[in-house]
């Protein structure tokens, strides 16, 4: 009889997790769809009303995901990685660039996934490490203009590979990317170069992996340069 009852217990614990973040997604997707528009955030009006921020949070904060459950682990990471910046920002502003508040990547902490765990946790630990998926830097939003552009609505498992594709190609053949074909020069986002390992990896060259999504392929031997980062904030 003990045995039966632990299963019951097991599977509905099972279950109400599954709901808490089944509801985190659709919380979220809710969220960026009423405060996201062309990559820009209303970062004025979501600190007249913070609530709904402040909510979806919360709830993140009891959610329990594991990296073998790869496709739920990654969504729930960008998505409270994105949704955090907003709220450092929100609890700074008004603000000019995420640079002006000292910690707000290293030293801030959020209570996310059972953690307390700052924005580079989340990123240098809990993703790029685990699963060396250069995608990553193109859907992890720092709150600035020379990130990429935040989407108006959240990453979800069940089509995450798409949304990564989506994402990584808009940039590579947009705003991430200054190319000159006829001089056979390039110059790119600092991303590049910050986490040029992760654009290189398996032998391959950071201009292989621009080709790779570039619908206008560069010269293999184009020069490489970087342009600096705007870290103005991405607001509406």
């Amino acid at each position: 009889m003990k045995k039966y009852i632990l299963i019951i217990i097991i599977l509905v614990g099972t279950n109400l997790q599954a709901q808490d973040l089944n509801d985190f997604f659709s919380q979220s997707d809710v969220f960026f769809k009423a405060n996201v528009r062309n990559g820009k955030v209303a970062y004025s009006k979501i600190n007249d009303n913070p609530e709904s921020l402040n909510a979806v949070l919360a709830l993140a904060e009891g959610i329990s995901v594991t990296e073998s459950d790869a496709k739920n682990y990654q969504a729930f990471w960008i998505n409270a990685y994105n949704l955090s910046v907003i709220k450092g920002i929100i609890d700074n502003y008004p603000t000019k660039s995420p640079l002006d508040n000292s910690g707000f990547f290293d030293k801030t902490t959020y209570s996310l996934g059972g953690k307390q765990i700052t924005l580079n946790d989340i990123e240098h630990k809990l993703l790029r490490p685990k699963f060396k998926d250069p995608r990553f830097h193109f859907v992890l939003v720092c709150g600035a203009l020379g990130c990429p552009p935040l989407i108006s609505k959240a990453y979800l498992p069940n089509n995450l590979d798409a949304q990564l594709e989506a994402q990584t190609k808009k940039a590579i053949n947009g705003s991430f990317l200054k190319v000159n074909i006829k001089k056979k020069r390039i110059v790119a986002s600092k991303i590049m170069e910050w986490y040029k390992e992760d654009f290189t990896m398996n032998g391959s060259s950071e201009i292989d992996f621009i080709n790779k999504y570039r619908t206008e392929k560069v010269p293999a031997k184009s020069k490489l340069s970087y342009f600096e980062y705007n870290w103005n904030l991405n607001k509406q």
